[in-house]
């Protein structure tokens, strides 16, 4: 009998249900949200702020829920005051017992690093039992850093020049032109910040990413990007690519589009960091949207988890054009009907 079955057996007969991915709990872990710069949460409010941001796909079907508020610090507040007592409720209620799964998104690509490296000996040294996780699967992940977080951060601190292009592309993003005060996280998505914390964690925890490259800004902020991007997150980024670059794809064979041709992709990336699942017209925010935005290609068709179980996505190889002008796609059966998150859901169970 498979795992997810015997998990899903014993859940019944002790009278509750997770909502488990492959037998494994789901860790969700948000991205930055730009209007806390301004409204500065704290409370209940981070916690529905967090139940919003997953609103439209992951959160019923996730177990627990890391809520953080952007205008902190990852290695401050966030980390003492948000990431440490649900490590503790989750270490005492053996969530990850069985193993889990962290979900991330954008900047909580960066934040789950921060955790990976840190909660076995944060627990350990509190007497309590460390987390088993055995992998992430990071949406538009940003823990290679933001450029546009550069651009901010300089603007609002008056050592950056502000012309009507750039004055666009962070009021798009921000919603606002930051100032000294309230620049919160934006400081650890600079590249350079967001590459030196926790860059070489000593888990070997898989980080399985899922990219896009299209945009909700219409091109704006693109031109502030290197390479391809998804509006907010360049490639080197989401891909994981081990130093910040001009990269079109997560790999040097297949282009977003699910291409089979040479493309300029990264060589070498982060420790244990895959990318899987590409696609040109996915967004920032549609990666873990509800909904279809295009189809979509693989990287890399099927990645292990730190057990060896294996995350596998079935694919296809078809010609499109005619004669002399075909060439060879990639695509993800089903892609063209099925949202990317409900891919990579349907794929894990």
């Amino acid at each position: 009998m498979k795992k997810s079955t015997l998990l899903l057996l014993a859940g019944l007969l002790s009278g509750t249900t997770q909502a488990a991915v492959g037998g494994y709990s789901v860790v969700l872990v948000h991205g930055f949200q730009p209007d806390n710069l301004a409204s500065r949460p704290t409370g209940s409010q981070v916690t529905s702020n967090g139940a919003t941001y997953w609103a439209e796909y992951w959160r019923d079907r996730a177990d627990v829920r890391i809520d953080w508020p952007s205008q902190e610090r990852v290695a401050g507040k966030i980390a003492s005051d948000y990431v440490w007592p649900k490590l503790q409720q989750m270490s005492r209620n053996g969530t990850c017992a069985s193993g889990c799964i962290f979900v991330s998104h954008s900047t909580g690509d960066l934040v789950t690093r921060y955790i990976i490296d840190n909660q076995a000996l944060w627990l350990q040294n509190a007497g309590l039992q460390a987390l088993n996780i055995v992998a992430t699967f990071d949406f538009a992940g940003a823990g290679g850093g933001v450029e546009l977080a550069d651009l901010a951060v300089n603007v609002a601190g008056g050592s950056g020049l502000i012309d009507t292009t750039l004055k666009l592309a962070l009021s798009l993003w921000l919603g606002q032109i930051p100032s000294p005060s309230n620049i919160g996280v934006l400081n650890d998505l600079r590249v350079n910040t967001a590459r030196q914390l926790a860059a070489f964690p000593d888990s070997r925890v898989p980080r399985l990413r899922f990219v896009g490259a299209g945009s909700d800004f219409l091109g704006a902020t693109g031109a502030f990007l290197p390479g391809e991007d998804d509006g907010v997150v360049a490639s080197h980024s989401s891909c994981g690519a081990s130093s910040a670059a001009s990269f079109n794809s997560c790999s040097r064979s297949v282009a977003f589009d699910g291409k089979l041709t040479s493309v300029s992709g990264p060589s070498a990336f982060m420790p244990y960091h895959y990318p899987m699942l590409m696609s040109e017209g996915y967004s920032h925010s549609d990666v873990i949207a509800n909904g279809a935005a295009d189809e979509v290609t693989a990287a890399n068709s099927s990645s292990n988890y730190l057990n060896g179980e294996r995350l596998q996505f079935s694919t296809y190889d078809e010609t499109r054009g005619w004669w002399i002008f075909s060439s060879r796609y990639r695509v993800v059966r089903n892609s063209g009907n099925t949202s990317m998150s409900a891919l990579v859901y349907q794929a894990a169970n």
